[in-house]
Parts: structure tokens; sequence; C-alpha cells
């Protein structure tokens, strides 16, 4: 019997913007004419997102890090451009620093008209971005397997990414203030162990033959077999200001995705650990980001996210090679000693109180910097 073939491990990034007033900092909705623009150049790789104010784009498949940061680099920059000629700027950012999720609006469709009714009064407060990166992996039951091994380094995605420690303006003392408002949702949080993708299957088929959801699509787990791509899909991420920051944690996700298939190639596997251990994890990455470390099960010690980012990087060596990937990947350590957006943005609004910006007009000093970060990689 001939060889499996190695899957494709190809590449797609999503990311959601929220729209600002670079005048008054605030959220602004998406005027149509200004999606029908967006549309017009960027075809269905960008549309409307449940909030008003939010835009969501997505790459097309990409066979490596270096195609997707072109398309990236390309939607990212339409987006801005246009959204500059209706007077408006997009932020790559998870919470807006002091936005009120009351006089926020949905979008008028079908689709979030419905979703708004499902959810009722959780929905409203659902003013969140994020970013998801779908890596492609062609075999149903591979698929599966390495969502139960992959499910313990989402942890370390998160604490790379977090973006979100301010909320209606106040600072949560969370580095990662999204997860603690998506995790209201129902079908959210770390997914189920299943043996095969039949289990899966026939799991998900309970709620969608009582109508309960339409498909797999509303279910919002951490990590998910795609719906309409044969794909897994990380959704844990916070999406990140910087763009050289979102592709370095594609990258990531990648290359580990490749060097778990690769592991079971030599009849080996990423032990699997209960859930409740890593959703440990997974609280200290929203609580602390990068700043306190997490927990290394077999060594039962708690591990610095520099020393955690070094493992990391030998682990995926070999696959980072193969993937064209090892600039990026290597940049995790920037990430760590540089300081995640959570803490960049902790040090604007300090470093504005420090020269007399009351808490408002400090709170517009990071909206600024955020508006900066969008296009400074591109």
């Amino acid at each position: 019997m001939p060889a499996q073939a190695a899957p494709a491990f190809s590449l797609g990034i999503e990311e959601e913007y929220l729209l600002v007033d670079p005048e008054t900092c605030a959220l602004a909705p998406a005027p149509e004419a200004m999606m029908a623009a967006c549309a017009e150049r960027l075809k269905s790789q960008v549309s409307p997102e449940f909030k008003a104010c939010q835009v969501e784009i997505g790459t097309r498949v990409c066979s490596n890090i270096g195609e997707a940061r072109e398309d990236l680099k390309r939607l990212r920059s339409t987006v801005a451009e246009v959204a500059a000629d209706f007077g408006l700027s997009p932020i790559a950012v998870s919470c807006h620093p002091f936005a009120d999720w009351k006089d926020q609006h949905h979008t008028d469709k079908e689709r979030y008209n419905d979703l708004q009714k499902a959810l009722g009064g959780v929905a409203r407060r659902l003013l969140i971005s994020g970013m998801h990166v779908h890596i492609g992996i062609e075999d149903q039951e591979m698929r599966i397997d390495l969502m139960n091994q992959m499910l313990y380094f989402l942890p370390h995605l998160l604490a790379l990414s977090t973006s979100s420690p301010y909320w209606q303006g106040e600072d949560t003392g969370l580095a990662s203030y999204r997860l603690t408002v998506f995790d209201n949702l129902p079908r959210t949080g770390l997914p189920p162990r299943f043996t095969s993708w039949g289990e899966y299957e026939r799991t998900t088929h309970v709620l969608t033959e009582l109508e309960i959801i339409e498909d797999s699509t509303k279910i919002w787990w951490d990590l998910r077999p795609s719906h309409r791509f044969p794909t897994i899909e990380s959704r844990i991420c916070d999406v990140s200001p910087r763009m050289e920051d979102a592709l370095t944690i594609a990258a990531l996700a990648q290359c580990l995705a490749r060097m778990l298939w690769r592991l079971s190639k030599k009849n080996q596997r990423w032990r699997i650990y209960d859930q409740f251990l890593v959703g440990e994890n997974r609280w200290r990455a929203q609580r602390f980001g990068t700043t306190e470390g997490l927990i290394d099960f077999g060594r039962r010690e708690i591990v610095p996210m520099n020393d955690l980012v070094e493992e990391l990087l030998v682990l995926i060596e070999e696959d980072a090679g193969v993937l064209r990937c090892v600039e990026e990947t290597q940049r995790a350590r920037q990430i760590v000693e540089g300081g995640t957006s959570s803490q960049r943005q902790r040090q604007t609004y300090s470093t504005a109180r420090e020269n007399g910006a009351a808490h408002h007009d400090a709170l517009c000093a990071v909206v600024r910097s955020l508006i900066d970060e969008f296009t400074a990689d591109l």
C-alpha cells in the first residue's frame, strides 16, 4: 500500500477589524458605501461582521507564510485606504479601549438578526474581534487526531496574541478580556476530545438534527474542524494590531500542525492532557499574557514564556524550515521580549497619564497608537 501523502498544510488567515473615527477615537459604523467599495476591490475576501462597526477579511488559500504576508498586506492596505475615504480608520484589536457595547448595534442582515435572536442579551456584548488561522489537512481522521494533540499549545498561541486589556474604559487586569466576553456564548472554549471523525460528526449532528444550529459554523470552539474547508481552524487568538505579529502566530500554528503530523509518521504523538489542566493554562494566558508563564505538566513547573518559546522553536525547527517560515517563527522571541499588544497598550496609557493626560485622553492615545500599528508593517 502506498504511503499516505503529507497534508498540504496550506494557510488561511481571517481577521476582524474595528472602525474608529480618528478624531474622537470612538467606534463608528461602516457606511454601506464603504463596504461596497471594499467589496468592489476585494470581492469575497471582505465582509461585514456582527457589529456594524466591524469588518472581516480573509486571505486566499496560501501555500506558505510569504504568500499569506502579501495577501494580508493587500487586504489591510485596501481596508485602510477605503476607510480613509470615509473619514475612518481600522484598528486590529480585540476590544476597543473605551467603547460601551450598549451603544453599538449589530449589522442589519438576516444572518446577524437570527444570531441576535438566538443568543439574546449575550450577543449584544459581542463587541470583540479575533483572528482565525486555517491549516489545510485533507484527511478527516488526521484533522481530529491533530486537533486533539494541538489543544495543548493553544494557550501558548493565545498568550502571544493578547490585545484586549481594556473594556468600557477600565483596565480589566486581564491580557485578553475578549475571551471573557466570548465564553458567555454556548459551544465555546476548548473542544472535547474525539476518538474519530465519525464520533465528531455524530456528536455535532445531535444539534443540527434538532435544528438547534443549522450547521457546525455555530460551534465556536477554540479549535475546530472547519465546516467549509478541509482545514483545522484555530480560533483562540486575539487579533494582532501589528501584521507581522499575526503572521508569526499563524506560522507557529502551521508548524505545530506539521510537527504533530511528523510525530505520527514515527508512530509517536504528543501526550494528551486533561482538558481541566489545559484550561488552567488557557486562563493563565488570558489573565497574564506572556508575563507569568504557563504550566509544564510533565515537569510540574510554571515555566517562563521566553523559555517556552525557545522550547517551541526547537520542536518546530525542522517544520519551519520545510514550510519556509523560520524568520517568522523566531520572531516570537521579539513578541515576548518587547511585550504583547496588551502590554504596549498599558504602557501607552501610563505614559500619557504621566504626561498629564486625563483618563479618557490617555485611552484615546491608546487608540491612536493602534491606528498607527495597523499600517506600520504595510
